[in-house]
């Protein structure tokens, strides 16, 4: 008989029999506030209509048209649709399936592009599990662990990450960029830097918003060295910060964004955003792949796009993420266990640490499991996976942040 892998340890006991909007229903018919959305996946919700009529009709017209072989109606329209909610400028896609897929295409457009072989990532960034990808990330030694040797090239500086720090946000953020001219100077050549690859808000590493002067920094640094800034907007794009985009909250350019999780609701699409121009520079083979642009994953991304503008969504996480925020901090306010509250739009996560200032990770998988068994679905991140983070639906409503405020403040109450 054969069984997942041993691996695979599961968030929650849940088995889930159906989905539908901010709610996941069990094999049991037990109804759960699903406030991880696939891990930000499910932009709309679980099963939007919309989103499930497009699909289904797809589906009885194409599955599968390989893109380098064929083009298809949905690509075509949804890179159309794309073009007019991208930053300006970045006017040209490659599509992929995963988001360890965009990163590993950025990273081989901007060394080819470049002609230079290092990138800079910072601390406690997510990017993925292949190899470069995993390379590439520092969130935790569980997506490196073990597969050495790792790709070469990759340089780490630090993340403003105040809380960590023990600073408030601009000395944290001097701090940062100071260390980031010395690894200039001690490891890094700027000459040999092809690019800076950063989340607005870092995700797996414990959902930290970056700020917007240390942003500029990148900015400026990357203009005066001919480094390409890419903004890994995975988990960060299409609303879920209460922008569309998480950088616009920092008014910065990015050369190469790249986009998957909330575009198509669910269905596994990706891709990487830049200039005709740069994108041309890329060698030609170096992009491609059997599944990138499905045609039912792309029909489903014109529906997602289509919900969130028709139905306010970017503005609705805005207002909701702000409503949750404040309602978590308010519960934080009465708890010596959360030792910090941040977050942007409807990405919150609230940090356990002990009396002395250490991570407290048991307290908050402690709380993450009880919330389970009361109907919240959570999940936790950080380093120390002492951060329980919110991550809904885009769709959720006030009634339901409160119902969800509810059950966390009872589940805090608990573990104290």
């Amino acid at each position: 008989m054969a069984q997942l892998s041993p691996l695979l340890k599961q968030a929650t006991p849940v088995v889930v029999d159906h989905g539908e909007g901010v709610y996941l229903y069990d094999t049991d018919g037990k109804r759960h506030l699903d406030f991880t959305a696939g891990i930000g996946v499910t932009s709309t919700g679980h099963c939007h209509p919309h989103v499930v009529s497009a699909a289904q009709e797809q589906i009885g017209k194409l599955i599968h048209g390989q893109y380098t072989t064929v083009m298809h109606k949905p690509m075509l329209e949804l890179t159309e649709k794309l073009g007019g909610v991208l930053p300006e400028g970045l006017d040209s896609l490659f599509y992929a399936n995963s988001g360890s897929e965009a990163v590993e295409a950025a990273l081989r457009l901007s060394r080819q592009a470049t002609k230079r072989p290092n990138v800079i990532v910072f601390q406690g960034g997510f990017h993925g599990r292949t190899v470069a990808a995993a390379t590439m990330t520092t969130s935790g030694t569980r997506f490196s662990a073990g597969i050495s040797p790792l790709m070469s090239g990759v340089h780490v500086a630090p993340f403003p990450y105040a809380f960590h720090y023990g600073w408030d946000e601009e000395t944290a953020t001097k701090f940062a960029l100071r260390e980031l001219d010395y690894l200039f100077a001690t490891v890094c050549a700027p000459n040999e830097t092809a690019a800076f690859f950063i989340e607005p808000v870092l995700g797996e590493g414990g959902y930290v918003p970056a700020n917007p002067a240390f942003l500029a920094g990148l900015r400026e640094r990357a203009d005066k060295h001919g480094i390409l800034l890419v903004m890994d907007e995975i988990q960060t794009g299409f609303g879920r910060t209460g922008r569309f985009w998480g950088h616009e909250h920092f008014g910065v350019r990015p050369d190469i964004v790249l986009i998957a999780k909330g575009l198509a609701s669910g269905f596994p699409i990706s891709g990487i955003a830049a200039s005709e121009e740069l994108m041309a520079k890329a060698l030609p083979g170096s992009q491609g792949g059997t599944y990138g642009g499905n045609a039912v994953a792309c029909a489903a991304a014109i529906a997602t796009l289509e919900v969130i503008q028709r139905e306010g969504l970017v503005e609705n996480a805005a207002e909701r993420g702000r409503q949750l925020l404040e309602g978590v901090r308010v519960i934080a306010d009465k708890s010596p266990s959360i030792g910090d509250v941040r977050g942007l739009g409807l990405l919150v996560g609230s940090e356990f640490t002990t009396p002395d200032g250490e991570p407290d990770t048991a307290k908050a998988q402690a709380a993450q499991k009880a919330a389970s068994s009361n109907g919240l679905l959570l999940l936790t991140c950080g380093a120390y996976m002492n951060v329980v983070r919110m991550v809904p639906p885009l769709i959720v409503d006030s009634e339901q942040v409160d119902e969800a405020l509810r059950i966390w403040g009872d589940v805090v109450a608990g573990v104290e």
